[in-house]
């Protein structure tokens, strides 16, 4: 199973952008969106973006992944 943590661009050069979720930037490719841009929250698979998400929906998700591993349980 794979699992998809929105992650928020913070930089971009070309069609590679630096993606940040609670401190660890990774690097993925824009190449298949075509309207991301800076401060956008995206999902990310297999280094590509995927798709983008709306803020209030990535932080809640975010928040609800903390909780479920603070909790100890498997986000699957």
């Amino acid at each position: 199973m794979c699992l998809a943590v929105p992650s928020k661009i913070i930089e971009i050069n070309d069609t590679l952008a630096k993606v940040e979720v609670d401190g660890v930037v990774r690097e993925a490719s824009l190449m298949l969106l075509d309207d991301a841009g800076i401060g956008d929250y995206v999902i990310v698979h297999a280094g590509f973006a995927i798709s983008k998400m709306d803020e209030e929906a990535a932080l809640q998700t975010i928040a609800d992944m903390r909780r479920i591993l603070e909790l100890g349980g498997d986000p699957a």
